[in-house]
């Protein structure tokens, strides 16, 4: 039988803005360095951010909730000049967090 890995959840927010701030400037690196810079990068960064910031304003911690509010809101964002959708903004906003907690993206250790 196969051993779940347990929720990541995140320290109570302090300053949601001032997170919303550092990950829209590092997922707006990640995008440019991941494929290539687009104008539309700022953009994808900035609502990524802003859905970030409400739902800590609102007090989720839970990593897998936080994500699955990126995917469910961005879906509405057009991503027709961009190479990324919604999952991959997603999955990038993660993989971020994982990495500034010290945290092992292979097991969740």
């Amino acid at each position: 039988m196969t051993e779940t890995i347990p929720p990541i959840t995140l320290p109570p927010s302090e300053n949601p803005h001032l997170e919303g701030e550092w990950l829209q400037e590092r997922l707006l690196r990640w995008l440019d360095t991941e494929f290539i810079p687009e104008a539309i990068n700022h953009t994808i960064s900035q609502r990524a951010a802003q859905i970030f910031v409400r739902q800590r304003m609102e007090g989720e911690n839970d990593l897998g909730s936080l994500v699955i509010a990126i995917v469910t809101e961005m879906q509405a964002f057009d991503f027709s000049k961009s190479f990324y959708g919604e999952f991959a903004i997603a999955n990038a906003v993660s993989d971020l967090l994982l990495d500034s907690l010290g945290i092992d993206r292979c097991c969740g250790q």
